[in-house]
Parts: structure tokens; sequence; C-alpha cells
């Protein structure tokens, strides 16, 4: 029984501090997982209030602050390719996030197939300068993708792909359109939106809760080296060891692709909609396709 661990890693301060620090929680556990990177500049905004006290950002302006989406930011894939490395020497499966966050969660689901190509060509290249070959998987940054994002999945040529909240594995289809590169859904709820509903102190008991009767194809588990890296790193633990406990293998999310036959996948629509904890809409796995 198979559980697969997905950490994103979006900022500059997620990569240094939270990435290394899960690299030894999951040495520690015996698990591997699936890191998916960010690999340009950091403008979130975390790194938008730095660059301001640091008088930087007087040449940008106002709305470079309130938005970070207009000032360069500290590149990411330049300052840490050697912590990257390491989460992969260290057995994981590392993979792209996207190449500049902040304007992936501001722009993805409504940009024309010009800007979609051009974020996932910059984050390819500069994935490939880091690894020393292109990524093989991609996870969207907030689940945020469109109709363009994925042609673009599959033009790549990725494995698969895991940039919707879901139930279980599927081939997507958007707009009547097949997209022909698997999706692996996050099918659990992830650490931050079960503190808003349960709280702190109850929270890792809720989503142990919630994976005691898996489906066939296993679970998908997203944490966030922002988060889970850092100050929820102990709840993260305690997750890890009562998985341990449930039985599962803490694995990365090619082992269940691995595990699967493409062809036999069901075919899903999906939508953006609304997702319990989150603000604003992400990508869902909706209703199977042509199903009665």
């Amino acid at each position: 029984m198979k559980l697969a661990l997905k950490i994103d890693v979006q900022t500059l301060r997620g990569t240094r501090q939270g990435v290394p620090r899960l690299i030894e929680i999951l040495r520690k556990y015996k698990a591997t997982a699936s890191f998916f990177f960010c690999v340009g500049p950091d403008r979130s905004a975390r790194a938008v209030k730095r660059l301001w006290r640091a008088g930087i950002l007087k040449y940008y302006g106002m709305p470079s602050l309130l938005y970070g989406i207009a000032f360069p930011g500290p590149d990411i894939g330049k300052l840490c390719g050697a912590i990257m490395r390491a989460a992969r020497d260290a057995g994981n499966e590392v993979g792209l996030q996207g190449y500049d966050a902040a304007a992936w969660l501001n722009h993805a689901t409504r940009a024309d197939a010009a800007w979609s190509e051009k974020q996932m060509r910059l984050g390819c290249e500069r994935f490939a300068e880091i690894f020393g070959e292109p990524p093989i998987t991609h996870a969207a940054a907030g689940w945020q993708m469109s109709l363009h994002t994925y042609r673009q999945t599959q033009r790549m040529g990725f494995h698969y792909c895991s940039d919707t909240r879901g139930r279980c594995p599927f081939i997507p289809i958007y707009h009547a359109e097949i997209i022909a590169c698997p999706q692996l859904p996050t099918t659990l709820p992830t650490l931050n939106e079960t503190i808003k509903s349960v709280g702190l102190g109850n929270c890792a008991e809720q989503i142990l809760h919630l994976s005691r009767n898996p489906p066939s194809t296993g679970h998908i588990y997203t944490a966030r080296a922002e988060l889970e890296g850092m100050k929820l790193a102990p709840i993260f633990e305690r997750l890890l060891h009562g998985w341990r406990e449930q039985g599962y293998e803490l694995v990365a999310i090619r082992e269940l692709c691995d595990s699967l036959e493409s062809a036999k996948l069901p075919r899903h629509e999906v939508e953006l909609g609304k997702w319990p904890g989150t603000d604003g809409e992400i990508m869902l796995q909706a209703r199977e396709f042509l199903a009665e």
C-alpha cells in the first residue's frame, strides 16, 4: 500500500531552509518524495518585503510591493542549484513546479498560449541547467492551470503531471479536448487546509483518519517546503510516523505512476472550482468523461 509524498518548493527561503530539513526527515523515516521546484525568481510577499527594506524596490514602485510581479527577485535556481541536486541525490524524484511562481499564480488560468508556452519553456530550460536533463514531470503552483498549460504538459513530453486535486489517476479532458498526459492528483487535504477546519492540535490526526481507507491507486499528499519543512515540521513527522503505523510505504509519485497502465486510466473532465480550505479556485478532477 503506497502513499506518495509531493513537496512543493516555491521560494528562496523554502529551498534554502525547508528542503534540507525535509531531506533529513525523509531519510529518518526511510521515505522518498517528489520535490517540485520553482527555478526562477522569488517574488513572494516575503521576498518583496525584504527587498523593500533594502531599498531595492524604490526603483520599481509601489505596485511591486503590492503584487510582487514587477521586480526581478532573487533567482532561486542560480542560488540554490546545489540544494536541489541534493534532494535528487538523496533518492528523491525532482520535477518542475514552475519558473516564476508569482507570475503563474497571477496569470496561469487566464493567460494566452504564447505566455503559457514561454513560462513552461523558461522553467524547463532552467531545470535542465540545474539537473543536466529536462524535467519529466510537472506540478503547477497553486493547482492553477488552463487549456494552454495542459496542452504544454503533453507537448513537453512529461511522463505524468500532478496539477489537480482529485481522487484517482486519470487522463484529463478539458473543453472536450483529450490531454495525453496522465494526471496523478493530490487526494488528501493539506496541513494548512486542515488547520483551518480542525485547528493546529488536531490536524495530523484528521489527515491520518482520512488516510485509513485508501483507494486502490493509493493516496497523494502535498506538503510545502515553506511549511512542513519549517514551522510545521514536527506535525509532518507525526504524519509520517502515523502513516508508517497504518502500513503505508512512503514513496515518490513516480512509483505510483510506474504501477499504472496509462491506456487503462479513466478519462475525467477537469474544471476550476472551490476546494475546502483554499482561497480562490483551483483545478479539480470532475466527472468521468461520457459517463452516464
